[in-house]
């Protein structure tokens, strides 16, 4: 370990943010990174556990011990080796990840773990600024070719890895732009796309081709990729959002999260408001805008509708208030639940919890929504009695997650089983489907998740896939 006292002589200090009037005028990123000096004074914090915890918090095994030691030698070319052993795109994670291994750092038991998202994100951002990330390009072909299905972070991940064992690697896009989830999913201003793009270079050099706007299941058929192909893998994402049911929500106003925040990445992106707009434009300025949902989809509305200039933005959650703080006795190592508040909850937003939505109001547009407060006993939910009340609204954004793939065209085409939950049947040691030349991972295989278990589970399949066509995998998984 780099210093046996780090912890006992430093404290926790963590990345800041642009104040919240400067920032929601822009769709930029507002993280303020620390410089060198800071960062190895982070680092040294690490404990170098005897059993690290924070390998079991994370879902792609980062050796954290490790490239924490390194940045505070400042052998950062060796840390950032070490880093992209086990991840693929750290800027991506070191942005969007909502760091489990924070929480499992044995420092987490006195609420001061080591920054780790901090310095994964500092040493990957180091390598690109000095030129050290460059294209693996592979000594030799194998003659074998692979189809990967999605461009999200495991179809990515996945076509990196099979592309660097020397396979051909095809990818197929259904949108305009690569990037799934990380392009059109998440706002700019949490993760900017340029760092997309270049990753897309890199690969490129490497091999991969990507065919944008061509869905598989209706621009081409799953049938043709099975004969031009040795491999598919089933890498998209799960897509399919949950229906909220009440009377009014066929209303114009009632829309789905992933279709606003959709909309403003193109504008952002620079897509003209037609383009960006196919079903009408989606704008939440000067409206008073209704999330129901609390988790990151949420938090991703509130801020964008703040930034779009909304009147006012309420956030709904029908489970009850987490506490403040979780028992550590009683949930660590584990990822706690307790209240988070983001930087765009820090930005305007009226939070409510345990509330039930029972109908939305309005004739040719919405006007309110209609609520009733719920109370939790034995894992039942019941209503409260003479607790409705209304919300004022002009425009609802539905953020209650995903209840899986959508089956038209690409599922139903390819015909593999699927488990109870109606995501893609494969196990995590050869992510095989039904099919025997089908793979699957990411989202589409486990359900709604976070980007960096779409990273581990593409990484995985990539060796799944490899060790099919080549007998023995030298992939690490």
């Amino acid at each position: 370990m780099g210093k046996a006292t780090g912890f006992l002589e430093i404290d926790r200090k963590d990345r800041s943010y642009d104040a919240p009037a400067e920032r929601l005028k822009h769709y930029r990123e507002f993280v303020i990174p620390h410089d060198d000096t800071t960062l190895k004074g982070q680092a040294a914090r690490c404990m170098n556990c005897g059993i690290p915890y924070c390998h079991n918090g994370c879902p792609v095994h980062n050796q954290i011990p490790d490239w924490n030691h390194l940045v505070y030698e400042n052998d950062w070319r060796t840390a950032l080796d070490n880093l992209h052993s086990t991840n693929n795109f750290p800027e991506f994670t070191g942005r969007i990840c909502p760091a489990p291994c924070e929480a499992s750092c044995t420092l987490n038991l006195i609420d001061q773990p080591v920054t780790i998202k901090s310095i994964e994100c500092a040493i990957v951002d180091k390598g690109w600024k000095e030129g050290w990330i460059e294209p693996q390009v592979p000594a030799h072909k194998t003659g074998k070719s692979v189809a990967v299905v999605g461009s999200g972070p495991a179809g990515l991940a996945c076509a990196q890895q099979l592309a660097r064992a020397g396979h051909s690697v095809t990818v197929f896009e259904k949108s305009d732009r690569v990037g799934g989830l990380l392009r059109y999913g998440i706002p700019d201003f949490k993760l900017e796309k340029h760092l997309i793009n270049r990753r897309l270079v890199q690969m490129m050099a490497e091999g991969v081709e990507f065919r944008t706007s061509v869905e598989v299941g209706v621009t081409v058929s799953v049938a043709s990729l099975l004969e031009n192909f040795d491999k598919v893998v089933l890498a998209g994402g799960a897509e399919d959002p949950r229906p909220i049911g009440i009377p009014g929500f066929e209303l114009p106003g009632v829309r789905y999260a992933m279709e606003f925040l959709t909309q403003q990445n193109k504008r952002v992106a620079g897509d003209d408001e037609i383009r960006a707009a196919p079903r009408g434009s989606l704008l939440a300025t000067g409206k008073h805008v209704v999330v129901i949902g609390g988790g990151d989809t949420g938090s991703d509305c509130v801020g964008t509708s703040n930034r779009q200039g909304a009147l006012s933005v309420t956030q709904l959650e029908i489970m009850p208030r987490p506490p403040e703080k979780e028992d550590k006795a009683l949930t660590w190592p584990n990822w706690p639940l307790k209240l988070r508040t983001s930087s765009s909850h820090e930005e305007g937003v009226e939070r409510e919890f345990a509330v039930l939505t029972k109908r939305v109001l309005g004739e040719n547009d919405v006007s309110g929504l209609e609520c009733v407060r719920v109370e939790w006993k034995n894992g039942k939910m019941e209503e409260v009695e003479g607790s409705t009340f209304v919300i004022p609204a002009d425009l609802i954004l539905l953020a209650m997650g995903f209840v899986g793939p959508r089956k038209q065209g690409l599922l139903e085409q390819a015909g593999v089983e699927l488990d109870a939950r109606g995501n893609v049947k494969a196990n995590t040691s050869d992510y095989h489907t039904s099919h025997e030349r089908i793979f699957s991972c990411g989202d589409m295989r486990r359900g709604q998740s976070l980007v960096v278990w779409a990273i581990r589970e593409g990484r995985q399949c990539a060796r799944a896939v490899d060790e099919a066509l080549m007998g023995v995998s030298e992939l690490p998984r």
